[in-house]
């Protein structure tokens, strides 16, 4: 498979409301959107970096540089023979995962549409429909909170997960389970503890939660292996798994119970493939994670999640969780059972509003074969 050209977009697209975590605020999704052409096909990927490097170490420049200097290029004057060329493509590049991610999501949904599979087909997923959870940001205060989460029950969102800081994580706990005694309930840190807060955060496991997410460092596997020991509540582990080998050497320390797998952190969806397979073999569960994508990305995390060991409800919400409109003609909205049904159409299942996407877009560029 030659590719033709390639185009990438800077887009900002805001935020029903700004996304508050432990240690920033995202007002809106400002990623770099992929189009790839091959032929009379067109396939779509996302690259859902932030403005600042507060996530990981990419921003919405510095990954536009890679992919439009370095990645972009190096796909122009290779002939794509399997979707797992573009992983060992890039193989070469240090860091820039969301930046290769991005670009390999597109070449994914162009060779289903070729080919004729859905993107869930290619991957090996078995489910239909995936179990959709809900994030929600730290809040002005517990009653507007309780509000939140209310509203989000009433929709019929299968799991909460709340992000928490010191001073903002027991007692909002504690009010949640005071009136929902029995939801799926999880809490996400962001990585702003340290070890010293172990008794603290021991608390936490008063509160039947499923797990707690990225308590300790974003680097940091070691001495989450040492938090595991002293929590029941699960560890689990997000920005520490960058790779695959970030996951065995996860498994093997036993630092966490539970990973979040998000295909754009770990450099796209073969390394998505392998954690899922490596903790799999451990008995270890996943779910995946996101990172407010629009319906482009959204699509890649509901496929992904298709597969058979995503046994806990991800990150996966309808689109109009987090954006007034979105780039999709055919948005995801959540069924009457709490799940998200997984396309069964070619490729990522995607239908872009095109003329919407111009709208939103910052900045444009195409590069291509011809000189």
């Amino acid at each position: 498979m030659t590719i033709d050209k390639i185009e990438l977009r800077k887009i900002f697209l805001p935020y029903i409301k700004p996304f508050k975590t432990s240690g920033w605020v995202e007002k809106g999704n400002s990623g770099i959107i992929v189009k790839i052409y091959s032929g009379g096909e067109i396939g779509w990927g996302e690259a859902p970096v932030g403005l600042e490097p507060w996530y990981n170490e990419e921003t919405t420049e510095s990954a536009w540089a890679v992919m439009r200097d370095v990645l972009v290029p190096l796909v122009l004057k290779t002939d794509v023979g399997s979707t797992e060329d573009i992983d060992k493509l890039f193989s070469p590049v240090r860091g820039n995962k969301i930046a290769r991610a991005g670009i390999e999501f597109a070449v994914w949904d162009l060779w289903g549409r070729i080919h004729n599979k859905s993107l869930s087909e290619l991957l090996g997923g078995s489910r239909k429909k995936v179990a959709a959870g809900v994030s929600i940001g730290i809040q002005k205060n517990i009653d507007l909170l309780l509000k939140i989460v209310e509203g989000y029950l009433k929709e019929g969102y299968r799991r909460i997960k709340i992000k928490i800081k010191p001073g903002r994580d027991i007692e909002a706990v504690k009010a949640i389970r005071s009136i929902w005694k029995d939801i799926p309930l999880q809490v996400d840190a962001n990585s702003i503890y340290s070890l010293k807060d172990a008794e603290h955060l021991k608390k936490l496991d008063d509160y039947s939660l499923l797990l707690i997410e990225q308590p300790l460092a974003h680097d940091d596997i070691y001495e989450h292996s040492k938090l595991q020991k002293l929590l029941r509540i699960p560890v689990c582990l997000d920005e520490s798994i960058v790779s695959p080998e970030h996951a065995r050497t996860a498994i093997e320390l036993e630092a966490c119970r539970i990973i979040n797998i998000k295909a754009c952190r770990v450099g796209g969806l073969i390394a998505a493939k392998k954690i899922h397979h490596l903790a799999q073999e451990s008995d270890i569960p996943v779910w995946c994670g996101g990172m407010l994508e629009t319906g482009i990305g959204r699509a890649v995390n509901a496929a992904l999640a298709s597969l058979p060991n995503f046994t806990l409800p991800g990150d996966l919400s309808a689109n109009d969780r987090y954006f007034h409109r979105d780039i999709v003609l055919n948005p995801f909205t959540l069924n009457s059972d709490g799940t998200l049904t997984v396309p069964n159409t070619p490729g990522s299942g995607v239908q872009v509003d095109e003329k919407f996407l111009d709208e939103i877009t910052i900045q444009k560029i195409e590069l291509s074969n011809k000189k």
